[in-house]
């Protein structure tokens, strides 16, 4: 990103509610960690290029001690002999705050960009954050460039969505793309985005890189863990419903139209603490009789479990085996066992030598894929909202003045009736299908919001988009999804973008760290969709 091309400020992202387990672990063991120290070890290869270019970076790598991070790069500057100004901001941590209950090791409010913005207006060349937003590494640099105000909504929303798009890198670049066949992928670029003083921007990447930029990549990384058309924030509630992206040109898309409301009045809180211990065991199955091999394991297992059965046991029988198979991995099915409990014993020794006594006394070819271990300790995210003017939020100046960051004002505009949705456009004329993928007409993307997950589903064109409106409702999904039978799915329609947006609560059980299934942070979700087949008008394929 330093040598490809003109950059007025570089961003990372290194944050994520598993990440901030893992920080908080680190913590807990030595106080001075706590921060992300690959940024420290990519720093020492590009502090001099960044400041020669006069590249500002703006960083969440402090995680739980921005400090301490701060502190790292002016000793590492002072090694290499680089003038350098550095800054951070404060009041995210909020463990210490009150009693959060038992087992809790991290506690942290997402902060908005305006202590970024404050510590850029104070001189910072590198700016460094614990919990903020991932849209806020753009917002903060963009209000402090173009001096917007706390209010200036409009503005302030298009900077989020840029935000957004560039959060997750070469996602937005054709990186986990549905139609990556369509472009070459191998190496895609890193995306970047022109602002422009109004908030619009043109999301792009540097010449002769990889990948591709078009309407397509940027929808996908637009609905990637969103959910209802007000998406809302510390600095601003953007519009999602009022995104319009157009092509501008080869890998340019420009991002217009994008309208902001006051943000709320309280913060997200992200809590992760310890949830128990688990235990997994994937025993291979090969050849003939797969359900009845299963079944004299399963039976077997249950057995060795009867004097003290774990708290929770999931089973799970994938058949990736094929009939009369040249290779032996593809005549072989996957039998998984997962086992959670507090107490660690529960799912240790118990489940680990039960597995280890059958290899010789059970099904023919018995096997699994790993050695049995002694179980592991999970963790668990929560969300919960803090008012916002109860975090401390500061900025430390590179000269260690300190700037107290006010909460962005919320006015009275907060409770106003909410907007009628966007019609949805006229169904398409009956005439004859086909079965087909549902992949071959929509593209889809997928992620995690705590145990929740998002499924974001877009058209490729405007007939396909009158028939996907009114086809994939929450009851089609159900019967597509079987998983989410019996889970709570809201459907949120994004006209603007030809998408459909739901969120399927209780999908991910108590989040990513806890493992609860197969796919623990659902990014594959949006595939499996894809691979569904339903009838498709003709005209279409």
């Amino acid at each position: 990103m330093l040598t490809g091309g003109p950059l007025d400020v570089l961003t990372g992202d290194y944050l994520a509610e598993l990440t901030m387990l893992i920080l908080g672990r680190d913590r807990a063991k030595d106080p001075a960690r706590g921060y992300a120290t690959t940024f420290l070890r990519q720093l020492e290869d590009t502090l001099g290029l960044a400041m020669e270019r006069g590249v500002r970076l703006v960083t969440n790598a402090g995680g739980l001690n921005p400090a301490g991070l701060a502190d790292a790069i002016r000793e590492l500057a002072e090694r290499l002999g680089i003038g350098c100004r550095v800054a951070h901001v404060e009041g995210d941590d909020l463990l210490g705050a009150r009693d959060w209950g038992a087992g809790v090791v991290t506690a942290n409010a997402y902060l908005g960009g305006a202590g970024i913005t404050a510590c850029l207006r104070g001189g910072a060349d590198v700016v460094v954050t614990g919990r903020v937003t991932d849209a806020a590494l753009v917002t903060g640099p963009a209000a402090a460039h173009f001096g917007w105000a706390a209010d200036d909504w409009d503005a302030l929303a298009g900077a989020v969505v840029a935000g957004h798009v560039l959060e997750c890198g070469t996602q937005a670049t054709g990186g986990n793309y549905s139609f990556f066949a369509e472009h070459d992928v191998r190496r895609p670029g890193f995306p970047l985005a022109e602002i422009h003083p109004d908030g619009s921007s043109v999301i792009t990447k540097h010449p002769h890189t990889g990948g591709a930029v078009t309407v397509g990549t940027v929808t996908a990384q637009l609905l990637y863990e969103t959910a209802g058309a007000r998406y809302p924030g510390p600095d601003v509630t953007a519009r999602l419903d009022s995104v319009r992206l157009a092509q501008d040109g080869p890998d340019r898309v420009r991002v217009h139209g994008v309208r902001g409301e006051a943000p709320p009045r309280t913060l997200k809180t992200g809590l992760t603490r310890l949830g128990g211990h688990r235990n997994e065991v994937v025993f291979v199955l090969t050849g003939l009789d797969i359900e009845a091999k299963a079944a004299l394991v399963r039976d077997q297992m249950e057995g060795a479990m009867t004097k003290r059965r774990p708290a929770e046991v999931r089973w799970t029988l994938s058949r990736t085996d094929h009939p009369d198979a040249a290779v032996q991995e593809e005549a072989s099915a996957l039998l998984r066992l997962v086992v959670r409990d507090r107490d660690p014993a529960a799912v240790g020794r118990v489940i680990s030598g039960a597995a280890v006594e059958l290899a010789l006394a059970s099904y023919p070819g018995f096997h699994v894929t790993a050695p049995p271990g002694k179980g592991s300790p999970y963790g668990v995210f929560e969300a919960v909202e803090t008012p916002a003017d109860t975090v401390p939020h500061s900025a430390v100046l590179p000269d260690g003045s300190r700037l107290s960051v006010p909460p962005a004002p919320t006015p009275a505009a907060m409770g106003r009736v909410p907007e009628p949705p966007l019609p949805l456009p006229p169904p398409l004329p009956p005439g004859p299908t086909r079965r087909a993928p549902l992949g071959a007409v929509a593209g889809a993307r997928s992620g995690d919001k705590g145990g929740s997950a998002n499924i974001g589903v877009w058209a490729r064109g405007e007939a396909a988009w009158r028939w996907l409106a009114h086809t994939l409702t929450t009851d089609r999904l159900r019967e597509l999804l079987p998983e989410a039978a019996e889970l709570n799915i809201t459907r949120h329609p994004l006209p603007r973008l030809r998408a459909l947006n739901f969120v399927v609560d209780g999908l991910l059980g108590e989040g990513v760290a806890a493992q609860a299934r197969f796919d623990p942070q659902a990014k594959a979700v949006g595939e499996w969709l894809r691979s569904r087949h339903l009838d498709i008008p003709e005209v279409l394929l």
